[in-house]
């Protein structure tokens, strides 16, 4: 190993854009003071015609025409590598190229096709990107780490990166998907930002002054550009609906044991209390749908020892859309959690979401819950399990320095007394919430607990870099283990967006927050949603969220 760290992550910087036949190549974008937007017609103008049109064609209608013949797997392939190594080059989104290999998958796909006259599955020729915890067989996994370059996590000589692939992985190609990248993360996971030593930052490609989130950020960036029709994330304190949100994306958080995480790298692997899930983002709640559907079709219980054996239930679905027809559902609004005020944008876009669905003829009331801040609490103590020791064995393989925005964990790492004194807490305090779900029958008028809350994913439509100041809007359905659906609501404008200035802060947190919006910063960002829905009701929160999306953007 060179002996300096930096060397190691430039060399590896520089790999992945070798990756990037030369006709792809695009000079370096504008500063974001001349052009903040880099999507639409910004993106567009490195495109032909008909790759506009394949990429900017969602999921569901994609596989409409690939399994229908329409379109080649092929022809898919190469618009959506194009385009991905064009986002790429104006965000910094990617850890991994594998062009060459996806293009072969797509005429092996094509090559069936014309044989069997059918698709080999229902995401025959579909491309789909990975956030790099994925392991792919020939696809090198390094997760932000310096020290994890030429390795398989950490450890050298094993090979297990020429074979290895996660779960959920085999299943993506036995359906008929073609994977062909992967995206960028901050190293530890941990982090709202995506930012590293290698990659550096990934910025938000609708306004580059902000961050794409994190931690499935590099996913987030690249489907907001259309580089991705759908990709998959993983969410253990918001890192799927942090990057849904800050670009404008559906992301689905289910809740764990629904779809499989087998065979991932990770950080803290093996932590109890609250686990990692992997889930889907794209550009329409149909593509979630699709996706969560089709994986669940291939019965992963049979081979990840933690999926609950729940094939996909009709009836949810059929409950949900009856409850739209009849507006019959029922929703509460959360605004703030009064410990940290969301900035004018976001609480403008749960205004509108709120009055949409009341015109729409169904009813919100509000959200008192037990003390988020107790919920706060439990996560941080859950996530300090270790004492920062998996981190700091990462960071001590190459001897790197971690990025700014990384906070490491100085607590003593905790004995098995206090985890599963920690263990009987949070089950306490999820009865206890749950009780008080269970308790809004009482003010629904329908005798049935509310459908779902509408909440803030995090007190700003996206963070400014290093000004991620707090996160429970978004753990606080990781501690209860809730479902959650991110919908994209509006953008920010600096004419409506002002800022609050008879504003006055309840702490040190909320007032550090609230003085980091700016408008004219901030001007045209994206500004989103969460509905959040109990334990396991992933389809009813599929069927609702894509009704509220339908309401909203009639």
């Amino acid at each position: 190993m060179p002996s300096d760290w930096k060397e190691i992550a430039a060399g590896k910087r520089e790999s992945v854009l070798a990756l990037i036949p030369q006709e792809w190549r695009i000079p370096p974008p504008p500063p974001a003071e001349e052009q903040r937007d880099v999507t639409g017609s910004f993106i567009q103008q490195y495109l032909d015609k008909k790759e506009i049109e394949i990429t900017e064609t969602d999921a569901v209608g994609i596989v409409n025409k690939t399994t229908t013949g329409e379109w080649s797997a092929e022809e898919v392939a190469k618009a959506f590598c194009h385009r991905a190594a064009i986002a790429h080059q104006l965000v910094n989104c990617l850890h991994e190229i594998f062009f060459d290999s996806a293009i072969e998958s797509a005429k092996a796909l094509d090559e069936y096709y014309a044989k069997n006259k059918k698709p080999i599955g229902p995401l025959h020729g579909l491309p789909v990107s990975l956030k790099d915890q994925f392991h792919v067989k020939g696809v090198e996994t390094h997760m932000g780490y310096v020290g994890w370059i030429g390795t398989f996590q950490g450890k050298k000589g094993t090979g297990k990166e020429k074979v290895y692939e996660s779960e959920m992985v085999k299943e993506l190609r036995s359906l008929g998907a073609v994977l062909y990248v992967k995206t960028s993360v901050p190293h530890t996971l941990m982090c709202g930002e995506t930012t590293n030593n290698i990659i550096e930052y990934t910025w938000n490609p609708k306004n580059r002054n902000l961050s794409c989130g994190g931690s499935s950020g590099g996913e987030g960036a690249l489907i907001s550009l259309r580089g991705s029709p759908v990709g998959f994330g993983t969410d253990i304190g918001g890192s799927i609906r942090i990057p849904a949100a800050f670009n404008g994306l559906y992301g689905l958080r289910p809740s764990s044991g629904r779809l499989p995480y087998e065979g991932m790298a990770n950080s803290f692997d093996g932590a109890p209390s609250i686990l990692s899930v992997v889930g889907p983002l794209a550009t329409t709640p149909g593509a979630l749908k699709l996706l969560t559907k089709s994986l669940i079709s291939t019965e992963p219980w049979l081979h990840d020892p933690l999926v609950n054996e729940m094939p996909w239930r009709p009836d949810q679905e059929e409950t949900a859309k009856e409850l739209v027809e009849n507006k019959k559902l029922t929703f509460a609004v959360l605004r703030t959690d009064k410990i940290c005020t969301p900035h004018p944008p976001v609480l403008r876009a749960i205004d509108e979401t709120v009055k949409a669905l009341e015109k729409a003829g169904h009813k919100v009331i509000e959200w008192n819950p037990p003390s988020h801040q107790v919920l706060s609490d439990i996560c941080m103590k859950c996530w300090s399990y270790d004492g920062g020791e998996d981190a700091r064995k990462a960071f001590e393989l190459s001897g790197e320095t971690p990025m700014p925005q990384i906070i490491m964990d100085e607590t003593p790492m905790a004995n098995a007394s206090e985890i599963m004194a920690t263990q009987v807490w949070k089950r306490d305090v999820q009865k206890e919430y749950m009780e008080y779900w269970n308790s809004t029958a009482e003010l629904t008028g329908t005798g049935k607990p509310v459908d779902a809350v509408i909440s803030p994913l995090a007190p700003f439509c996206a963070a400014r870099p290093k000004k991620y100041t707090y996160y429970t809007y978004s753990t606080w359905v990781n501690v209860l283990d809730y479902t959650s659906v991110v919908i994209p609501v509006t953008n920010v404008d600096k004419s409506v967006d002002v800022v609050d200035e008879n504003f006055k802060p309840v702490n040190d947190t909320d007032k550090i927050t609230q003085e980091s919006y700016d408008p004219e910063i901030y001007d045209g960002a994206h500004v989103s949603v969460q509905i959040v829905g109990r334990r396991l009701q992933e389809e009813k929160m599929l069927t609702i969220a894509e009704y509220v999306g339908s309401t909203l953007h009639a």
